[in-house]
């Protein structure tokens, strides 16, 4: 049994039903993330609880967790594991490559690499030298212990893209995903992982796709005072980058249904684009936030007229934790998880409440915003939202916002925080200048 897990990284369920129509498999309209943003999300898809359960969120952002993680049970079993991840978050420095034979990743974590020269931060620290600082950074590529080749590579790379030009600049780790997946020779019993950023800031589709300038974007000052870029090229720009990344995962995915059994495609959270005055994933539990795509294809259960299952439309509110839970059990691996099946179908097991969790912010953000004169008090707090049938609520500052109707949410609510087995982590990771260069284009720094 082959299984691929794909995240589509930012993309909100709206843009996955207008660009993404032509995805075959089992759809589920009801599907949430745990959390707002991208390490507590992919640390409850790997590890199948609550990120608070396993000490992984604002504040404590490297996948150290005790308990097993997917590739770790797939790995054991038996199984090749690989990934890809354009995602700097979803990389080595945090742990995520925990139980992989092979981890890859896009031109982004290449700077991450501990043999490769920290350009960035040489850069940061030379701003002022002009030209003759690249001689100082030959020398030092050449006499010190770094890899010489990928060093000179990497160099080349941020130059060329400073100046539009170089293949690698079309996008934001896509093409090279395309190309890692078309030149892998998958055997039997494989277990692959992919991230694609596309749908993430900065919205810079390659210039075929763009119908607008990509916008400067703050999500969380443009949340606490107001966007600096015009709202509606702000969405224009968010939703050429998706209709290049359903390009380019139509092109993946025709691959991948070549060597795998079962393709999952699913998105690790939404995007905020103005809705209760909200921006990007970093500002709160909004429904657009937290609500996923998910679409689970399994090829023995083909039966269209082009090989393709018949579309199946799901209602019942699922979860990251339900990936989980199906990821092994279509393997037939043994592991802990708080997720049910999704093989079962919609009536089975019932259809248990999910918390969604939002932590606060990071020291990072919160320094920064707060010398900035912003009053950080309605984001810098503990929130949770809550999916059942035909309901979401989330909490915010100002009490609780509903969407559907359900008997005592809060109580239910409550009942569920209670229920959580916290993992209390006071040490975050280190950041290099490398990776904070890299955050910071993603608008996490």
């Amino acid at each position: 049994m082959n299984v691929a897990l794909v995240v589509l990284d930012t993309l909100r369920k709206d843009a996955f039903d207008a660009h993404f129509d032509w995805l075959p498999g089992a759809r589920f309209e009801n599907a949430y993330s745990t959390s707002h943003w991208t390490v507590p999300a992919h640390a409850s898809l790997f590890a199948g609880k609550y990120a608070s359960e396993l000490g992984v969120y604002a504040g404590a952002q490297g996948l150290d967790c005790p308990e097993p993680v997917l590739p770790e049970i797939f790995l054991e079993g038996g199984y090749t594991t690989r990934a890809f991840s354009a995602n700097v978050n979803i990389s080595r420095p945090f742990d995520f490559h925990r139980g992989f034979d092979r981890f890859e990743g896009s031109w982004r974590l290449d700077a991450l690499s501990s043999n490769v020269f920290d350009w960035d931060g040489f850069i940061t620290e030379t701003r002022d030298m002009g030209p003759e600082r690249y001689a100082f950074a030959l020398r030092d590529i050449l006499l010190g212990d770094c890899d010489t080749v990928p060093s000179l590579k990497r160099g080349a790379f941020l130059k060329l893209r400073d100046l539009g030009m170089g293949r690698a600049t079309r996008d934001d780790g896509a093409t090279e995903a395309l190309e890692f997946v078309r030149d892998t020779d998958f055997g039997d019993d494989e277990f692959l992982f992919v991230n694609l950023m596309e749908a993430h800031t900065p919205y810079s589709a390659p210039e075929e796709f763009r119908t607008v300038e990509p916008p400067e974007l703050d999500g969380l000052r443009a949340t606490l005072g107001s966007p600096d870029a015009d709202p509606e090229r702000i969405r224009q720009a968010y939703d050429d980058g998706v209709r290049y990344l359903a390009d380019r995962y139509r092109a993946i995915f025709a691959e991948l249904r070549e060597s795998f059994d079962c393709v999952i495609t699913l998105g690790d959270h939404g995007e905020a684009l103005g809705e209760y005055g909200a921006w990007e994933h970093l500002c709160g539990l909004y429904p657009d936030v937290t609500r996923i795509p998910l679409c689970l294809w399994l090829a023995d259960a083909s039966d269209g007229d082009n090989g393709d299952q018949t579309a199946e439309m799901r209602d019942d509110p699922v979860s990251l934790l339900d990936v989980h839970r199906t990821v092994l059990d279509i393997a037939d691996l043994d592991g802990d998880s708080r997720g049910r099946s999704l093989l079962d179908g919609s009536e089975t097991g019932g259809e248990p409440e999910r918390l969604v969790e939002y932590h606060g912010l990071t020291d990072r953000h919160r320094t920064a915003l707060t010398r900035d004169g912003f009053d950080i008090e309605p984001l810098d707090t503990e929130m949770y939202g809550m999916a059942a049938a035909d309901y979401y609520g989330w909490e915010t500052p100002d009490g609780l916002h509903e969407v559907g109707e359900i008997a005592k949410p809060r109580e239910r609510m409550d009942t569920l925080v209670n229920e959580l087995n916290r993992r209390v982590v006071t040490d975050d990771v280190a950041l290099s200048p490398a990776i904070e260069a890299q955050l910071r284009d993603l608008g996490y720094v």
